[in-house]
């Protein structure tokens, strides 16, 4: 229920350690085109995912005819530095280059990862290349997501906006991915043939990069001048993890994201299955991930306004529920046309949920180490997302089938609902806008 003493634009209010803090509405546009810019160019940079990742995916395939069980161990070896994402956090959040915190993140890591994609860009292409090349251009990745994912999960609890911070990432994150599969089969066959393959990619890469460092230097007043500093005083390292591991709310949050991304056979067996078993091309593959996450967008948006109606609890619960057979209609199909179609409500039926996690995980960092908390998440998608990958081929080639895979996803996302009764009750129990006494703040 609305409270008829809703604070006024400007008025703060103390809530779970956080100040809650009201904004006009254009503070608001300009706080989400400002990030939507940010998250926009990292998805087509970032070399583990959007046009890099799908195009490497199909020359380590088709060029160089890795198998199934080769293509998973690569992708694993790759992400050996995703799985240590909770370093690069807790350095944003205790580290502040040039003096100017996560824009001098930016700015830096910037021109570095633009630097290696320069360098690597003439080397020769070969699986031993390819993996020497993406370690250290996915070390400099993870200090730009630091800066941008504790920028945005810190401004979204600081102004009690973190569902639609939540929906806003979401939103323009699976727009390069979306370029990306419709790209993807595309880039493949005109890179399949050229010696130099990863050259262009690379090139892309850097200047890339080069626009994020230069993006750095940009300081919008929306965006800063109503960022709190929740470090004033320099506290102890030892301290910080102290406060981090008796922060309970992470646990929950973070055990829900794991069980999420999990997955097992939704990557490398799902595109063998696409390709082998329904004799898809490169670019149904493709196109087929396009819709899948292009999918997402309408309860991406629905969830704007979702969250500022219903309590995030309820939200968890129902998208848990409309998510746990989200890959069933794979079951039914026996083309790769019945596949693309069954892409769509699969998309569907997955948005709310991953909204509505996201909600959660920003809600339930501790302040001052949003970072730490948000990059641990995305360490715990790799780690639990590669080593699913390996555990769904396994299961695809063992038993001959894609539905043992679809299986083990269902009953993996069946678990997230007892999960979510260990979150505190107070972390949930009110709308984006409200605070955890009800207070409406805008």
């Amino acid at each position: 229920m609305r409270s008829a003493q809703a604070p006024a634009e400007g008025d703060t209010i103390a809530t779970n350690e956080v100040k809650v803090t009201l904004l006009a509405p254009g503070a608001r546009r300009t706080i989400f085109l400002y990030l939507g810019a940010l998250i926009t160019l990292l998805a087509f940079g970032d070399p583990n995912g959007g046009l890099m990742d799908v195009s490497i995916s199909f020359l380590l395939k088709n060029k160089l005819h890795l198998s199934p069980e080769e293509l998973a161990r690569f992708r694993l070896l790759a992400a050996i530095p995703l799985y240590f994402s909770g370093l690069f956090g807790f350095f944003r959040d205790t580290l502040n280059p040039f003096g100017m915190k996560d824009r001098g993140f930016l700015t830096l890591f910037g021109a570095i990862g633009g630097a290696l994609y320069l360098a690597f860009a003439f080397a020769p292409v070969s699986v031993a290349y390819l993996l020497i090349a993406l370690l250290p251009l996915t070390c400099a990745a993870l200090m730009l997501s630091s800066a941008q994912n504790g920028l945005a999960s810190a401004l979204g609890q600081q102004h009690a906006m973190s569902g639609r911070i939540s929906a806003m990432w979401n939103i323009f994150a699976s727009f390069p991915g979306v370029a990306a599969f419709l790209a993807g089969g595309w880039i493949s066959d005109r890179l399949e043939g050229m010696n130099d393959a990863t050259r262009p990619l690379f090139l892309g890469g850097a200047a890339i990069l080069f626009c994020v460092s230069l993006f750095g230097f940009l300081r919008p007043k929306a965006v800063f001048d109503n960022l709190a500093d929740e470090r004033v005083e320099k506290t102890p390292l030892l301290d910080d993890v102290k406060r981090l591991l008796r922060c309970r709310a992470i646990y929950p949050a973070l055990a829900i994201w794991l069980f999420w991304n999990f997955a097992p056979g939704s990557q490398t067996p799902l595109q063998y299955y696409l390709q082998n078993t329904l004799h898809a091309p490169d670019s149904v593959w493709g196109e087929w991930n396009a819709i899948f996450a292009a999918s997402f967008t309408p309860p991406f948006l629905a969830y704007v306004f979702l969250c500022r109606r219903f309590a995030l609890k309820l939200l968890l619960v129902w998208g848990t529920l409309a998510a746990v057979p989200q890959f069933t209609p794979l079951l039914f199909v026996h083309d790769a046309q019945g596949a693309l179609y069954a892409a769509a409500p699969m998309g569907v039926m997955g948005g709310v949920a991953t909204a509505a996690y996201m909600d959660l995980l920003i809600r339930s960092c501790p302040p001052g180490l949003q970072g730490t908390v948000l990059m641990l998440s995305g360490g715990l998608y790799y780690i639990v997302s590669r080593f699913g990958d390996v555990l769904g081929t396994r299961l695809y080639q063992e038993f001959g089938g894609f539905g043992v895979c679809v299986a083990a996803i269902t009953l993996v996302y069946a678990a997230i609902l007892p999960l979510i009764a260990l979150v505190p009750k107070d972390l949930i129990a009110y709308a984006d806008g409200e605070t955890p006494a009800g207070r409406v703040i805008e």
